[in-house]
């Protein structure tokens, strides 16, 4: 293989890195949903409309995408709703 040639797993990779990362938050047994809905608005400044929509879909699907970014911007997003009591991780875009 010549030097500076592209192999199919390295454009694979590079595609890869590319990708956002999401804020995954699902559903648990301890927060009320008007908490959830609270925590939405104040970490994220989501209307209250929107902020109910996504503390439905966690309630009802099992979770919901609640931001989406960096995988640095992610993880901070993670931190902070740990912060709050839910339960939150991240992940890659296409996994979600």
């Amino acid at each position: 293989m010549a030097l500076g040639t592209a192999t199919k797993s390295d454009s694979d990779t590079d595609l890869k890195a590319d990708r956002p990362w999401v804020c995954v938050v699902w559903d648990d047994p301890v927060n009320l949903m008007t908490y959830v809905t609270h925590v939405f608005m104040v970490l994220f400044g989501y209307s209250k409309e929107k902020a109910t929509e996504l503390m439905l879909r966690v309630h009802v699907e099992g979770r919901a995408q609640v931001s989406s970014g960096t995988r640095e911007e992610m993880e901070r997003d993670v931190q902070r709703l740990h912060e709050y009591g839910l339960w939150a991780t991240l992940q890659r875009d296409d996994e979600y």
